[in-house]
């Protein structure tokens, strides 16, 4: 189940991928804010075509459908936006059924009951391969495919494919590769935004003097700290090197792995650095994360907080204005080149009928995409989306730089991993990175627990 076979890329698009990403935030990530929404356009009714569109979509009167996925708050109910649009536009009735992490296993019990849904979305290409494995998922039909072939770049029809077929439809992208900050602590400390990570480090302790803490780091969340832990890698050991780990075709008690942790113990075992310090860190869960960064005014709980484009959800919950009261840079290069890392959430079948594969058809269309966009919090690699329909300038910049990177992009490391390992709370990856945040200072320890416990989900 390791992995899906086809996102490797070579040196040469990866760098290309880190100068169009890269250089298109660093102009332009801090633009103002414009709220207007765009209109998606709404559903004609059950059965064919929506106005305006080309999709063509079967009537379904009397289907009823289930999708399961892990997505909860703004996120989960932006979603049922667009599940209420393909209800609109067929007639079909469709439930969405709340998962936990890791999915895989949530499928599994749903699957030995006899009740599995219809369609899962799927947050890593290991996860899709198991389900492969498990002669749980189906392939994608012709429409699917097609909609798939007009609207996605080959690298990201490959990541949903397992030996050549197509199973999943990538519906979601993530720009892993962000640092959000705020705007009035950096203007009364004068603090500037950093392209390297020793200008970080710098404007770290810029913030700090100014009376701030600055980072708010989700620690009781596993997934973000492998986040942290690959941009640093990629962009300090390459991207060869980023690829012979995420398959574990080398150890993690290789050196560049310690340089990498070495590299992030100098901001995460700073405990001044960090909000609450390594014991407030493992305590704060993502979305709290985010809000303390951009809450208090100027005197915030801390000046910075490191994810992808999604945080955009969570500072909608604040009264911060994305793109005057918190801003973005991308995160600073630590070797040659500024890393470029993506994730993603591929819908996949596990019920094969014709109200299955229309949903996929319809999650694969730019009509389902575009919903979900203008609502913030979300990002498409669908290359037919109407950039415009982002609700904001900071966002529209975000999904030009994806559309523009097209294949040359590097997964996120810890979703290509086994779930074992790279997937599940409290094991595995997630675990270690937890025990690393709580004593820095050990880095020989953790690379010899990320082994064992890389080697036993890897069965190698």
């Amino acid at each position: 189940m390791r992995r899906t076979s086809n996102t490797i890329r070579t040196r040469r698009t990866v760098h290309v991928a880190a100068a169009l990403l890269a250089g298109a935030l660093t102009l332009s990530l801090t633009a103002c804010s414009s709220d207007d929404d765009k209109s998606s356009g709404n559903g004609s009714g059950t059965g064919t075509e929506d106005s305006g569109s080309s999709l063509t979509l079967p009537k379904l009167d009397g289907t009823t459908l289930e999708v399961a996925a892990v997505w909860t708050g703004a996120e989960q109910a932006n979603f049922k936006k667009v599940l209420a649009e393909f209800e609109k536009r067929t007639g079909a009735k469709v439930t969405f059924v709340p998962a936990q992490d890791p999915i895989i296993n949530f499928l599994g019990s749903k699957i030995a009951g006899g009740q599995p849904p219809d369609v899962a979305m799927l947050p890593q290409p290991g996860a899709i391969k198991q389900a492969v494995d498990k002669k749980w998922a189906k392939p994608l039909g012709a429409e699917a495919k097609a909609e798939l072939a007009k609207n996605y770049s080959q690298g990201w029809q490959d990541i949903g494919a397992v030996n050549g077929t197509r199973y999943g439809v990538y519906y979601k992208a993530a720009n892993k590769s962000l640092i959000w900050y705020n705007a009035k602590v950096f203007e009364n400390a004068g603090a500037t935004e950093p392209a390297t990570w020793d200008a970080l480090l710098k404007t770290a302790q810029t913030v700090y003097d100014s009376g701030v803490t600055p980072f708010s780091i989700p620690g009781a969340d596993g997934w973000p700290l492998t986040d942290w832990f690959e941009n640093v890698y990629l962009s300090q050991a390459g991207p060869e090197k980023y690829d012979q780990l995420a398959k574990h075709e080398i150890k993690w008690t290789d050196p560049s792995v310690a340089q990498a942790l070495t590299t992030l113990a100098q901001i995460w075992g700073k405990k001044d650095y960090v909000a609450g310090g390594a014991d407030g860190a493992l305590q704060t869960q993502f979305p709290n994360s985010v809000t303390q960064t951009f809450t208090g005014g100027d005197q915030p709980k801390a000046a910075m907080v490191y994810e992808g484009d999604f945080v955009q959800v969570n500072i909608a919950q604040t009264d911060a204005k994305i793109g005057t009261d918190a801003k973005v840079f991308p995160f600073p290069k630590v070797g040659d080149t500024a890393p470029v890392v993506s994730g993603g959430d591929a819908a996949v079948i596990l019920k094969d009928s014709k109200g299955a594969q229309a949903l996929a058809t319809f999650l694969a269309s730019p009509d389902a995409a575009e919903i979900q966009a203008k609502l913030g919090g979300y990002l498409s690699p669908n290359k037919n989306v109407d950039i415009s329909v982002y609700p904001n300038a900071v966002q529209q910049k975000i999904a030009k730089a994806l559309i523009a990177a097209g294949d040359d992009f590097r997964f996120d490391m810890s979703d290509q991993a086994p779930q074992a390992f790279g997937g599940t709370p409290g094991k595995g990856e997630w675990k270690d990175l937890q025990d690393f945040l709580k004593n820095p200072k050990d880095v020989s320890g953790i690379q010899k627990k990320l082994e064992s416990d890389a080697a036993a989900a890897y069965g190698n």
